[in-house]
């Protein structure tokens, strides 16, 4: 049994930084390792995922070039940088753990509760 635990979120104004951390419980090396974000009114969607060794990345063209994930297999943890903030960035962010490296959310077993991140204008 994994359980992720994110924290790292707040507020902030547009254009500035937040980095997002995710301590998992368990030995989660093996898993694929995502986040997702929910924002107001909307579907959960796909932000970025990270292979079980950290050499393959793959991320949401929203947020292409502004947000950087990274895993520490020696911590447990997976986190997520994120700079150039907007307010479309403003949602709950979720971390994820799994099997497949995917961009699915039904791949993914585990699930974190999720930290706020508000981006104002």
């Amino acid at each position: 049994q994994v359980q992720l635990v994110e924290s790292g979120g707040g507020l902030v104004q547009t254009g500035g930084s937040l980095r997002l951390s995710c301590a998992a419980s368990g030995r989660t090396f093996s898993y694929v390792m995502a986040w997702f974000r929910q924002a107001p009114g909307k579907e959960r969607e796909f932000v970025v995922t990270i292979s079980s060794n950290g050499r393959s990345t793959s991320y949401a063209d929203t947020v292409k070039g502004r947000f950087t994930v990274s895993r520490d297999n020696a911590k447990n943890a997976v986190y997520l940088q994120m700079n150039s903030l907007k307010p479309e960035d403003t949602a709950v962010y979720y971390c994820a753990a799994g099997p497949t490296y995917s961009t699915l959310q039904f791949q993914y077993s585990y699930w974190g509760q999720g930290t706020q991140v508000t981006v104002s204008s």
